[in-house]
């Protein structure tokens, strides 16, 4: 099990890495991570959904993703209250306060899963979430010391460097631990070191000193791993604010509270002809934009409410009426109907809010979650196109009778105005499509010379060469079998 002193502290990136190399090696190596917490999902082919870092882990070890590779999903809707997600269904919404209370009830679930994930495995590499160092939550854990425990599984704890207090953190964590912890966590690691390694041998001795743990090496940056697909917000809040100049296709996307599935404009943020633009809350939509992107939203009434309080919906209107397009993914194209129902609370309080009346639909947030892999053709070029679905609720309305995709099966999927400079589509991944980022840009006039799928693997690949160099895999695998 690969835990970390923190969040974000590049376990997903380490075990994608490990997974590609050890899948290199010939063997049978399986990602699993039994708590995660994302808005960033993606859909199993089995029609469940996992954290989208499990998903590009199942890729680097050459698997296909399955909803046993991360029992547990949680999908904040608000800053006290997560739906929750059980082998890859949706189980319910709760409070953190309730959570904290009964998340020992879904041990058995995860347990389940470990025990499938493991049939056939010649090595599970298992990812904690957040730290054990947060001993508050330790009271019926499944997502670090608990699982391990539950699992009687080894631990190597990842510290990363570029945050500052490394040396801290990790002797930190042996401090507050318990010492049947302590003695689970049989080495670690420094990630993202910026410089020459060599320069911290001294720190490494340090915390050898301090915990009687040794040290599994050092890995340096890698700026390849910033193509892998983001899972986390705290992702997000690294990228660029501004674009790069001399980039003349600008497109600006509103970074809404509740954003999900945010990995959707990762393609068009490589695409070198395409001036990709996060705007930040507090800033305004620049007026010299192309095409704004409303992004998917895991409460969507709730970030409508503050899109809005940003001043956006008056920023967006603006842009439309200089001759803009628009463009909403998921929740972002709900948003742009005339009017959204969430009778039932199902993403958070019942109610109900007037859109923001781009599109001429209306959206019931209601019935069964769709959870399914979709693929098809763009209508306006006949590009062919690989995604997913996720999403509550029926849209609805005139503005349908112009779908943008035709699903498999002949099924129609979005709405257009009809001028057609505003869209909508449930379609996550669009754009992972070589073809249909190609069609798609073209009608702007921006060229597309990005393979996507090539670029992931090429990282994948980058960062297999890159933990093997700088990693002691070979001790890593003694401690994985027990000697």
């Amino acid at each position: 099990m690969i835990q970390g002193t923190g969040s974000n502290v590049g376990k997903s990136t380490l075990v994608a890495g490990l997974c590609r190399l050890f899948a290199r090696r010939g063997l049978m190596v399986v990602p699993f991570k039994p708590q995660n917490m994302s808005n960033n999902a993606a859909v199993t082919a089995d029609g469940g959904e996992i954290g989208r870092a499990q998903a590009v882990q199942a890729r680097a070890a050459h698997l296909p993703a399955s909803v046993h590779m991360n029992p547990i999903l949680l999908k904040p809707e608000t800053d006290t209250g997560a739906q929750v997600i059980v082998q890859g269904r949706r189980w319910g919404q709760m409070r953190a306060r309730d959570y904290g209370s009964r998340k020992a009830e879904l041990l058995p679930a995860v347990l389940d899963s470990f025990g499938i994930v493991s049939e056939g495995a010649d090595l599970v590499l298992v990812e904690g979430a957040g730290s054990p160092a947060e001993i508050n939550l330790r009271a019926g854990d499944i997502a670090n010391m608990g699982f391990a425990e539950a699992a009687d599984l080894p631990v190597m704890l990842v510290g990363d460097i570029d945050r500052g207090g490394v040396i801290a953190s990790l002797v930190g964590t042996h401090a507050v631990l318990e010492p049947a912890e302590r003695a689970r966590i049989r080495a670690f690691v420094i990630n993202r070191f910026r410089g020459e390694p060599r320069l911290f041998d001294s720190g490494l001795a340090a915390i050898t000193g301090r915990t009687g743990w040794p040290s599994l090496g050092v890995v340096p940056w890698l700026p390849v791993a910033a193509d892998l697909p983001a899972e986390d917000v705290l992702d997000l809040a690294r990228a660029p604010a501004a674009g790069h100049g001399g980039r003349r296709f600008r497109i600006g996307v509103p970074v809404i509270a509740r954003i999900a599935n945010f990995d959707d404009l990762d393609p068009l943020g490589q695409e070198p002809g395409v001036d990709l633009r996060f705007i930040r809350p507090g800033q305004a939509l620049p007026g010299d934009l192309d095409l704004v992107i409303l992004p998917g939203s895991k409460s969507t009434l709730g970030d409508l409410a503050f899109l809005r309080g940003q001043g956006w919906d008056i920023d967006l209107l603006a842009h439309h009426r200089r001759g803009g397009r628009v463009l909403g993914l998921c929740g972002g194209y709900q948003m742009l109907g005339r009017r959204i129902a969430d009778p039932d609370g199902v993403e958070g309080p019942a109610g109900e809010a007037p859109g923001l009346s781009l599109l001429d639909v209306e959206t019931v947030l209601t019935g069964e979650k769709v959870t399914e892999p979709a693929s098809g053709r763009h209508l306006a070029s006949g590009a062919a196109f690989a995604g997913y679905e996720i999403h509550l609720g029926r849209t609805e309305g005139p503005d349908c009778d112009r779908p943008i995709l035709s699903l498999a099966g002949d099924r129609p999927d979005g709405a257009s105005s009809p001028d057609g400079r505003v869209q909508g589509s449930y379609v996550h991944g669009l754009f992972t499509s070589d073809a249909f980022r190609s069609a798609y840009l073209a009608e702007f006039g921006a060229a597309s010379t990005l393979r996507y799928d090539d670029g992931i693997e090429r990282a994948l690949d980058a960062l297999a060469d890159h933990v093997e160099a700088h990693l002691d895999t070979e001790a890593m695998l003694a401690i994985a079998r027990g000697r």
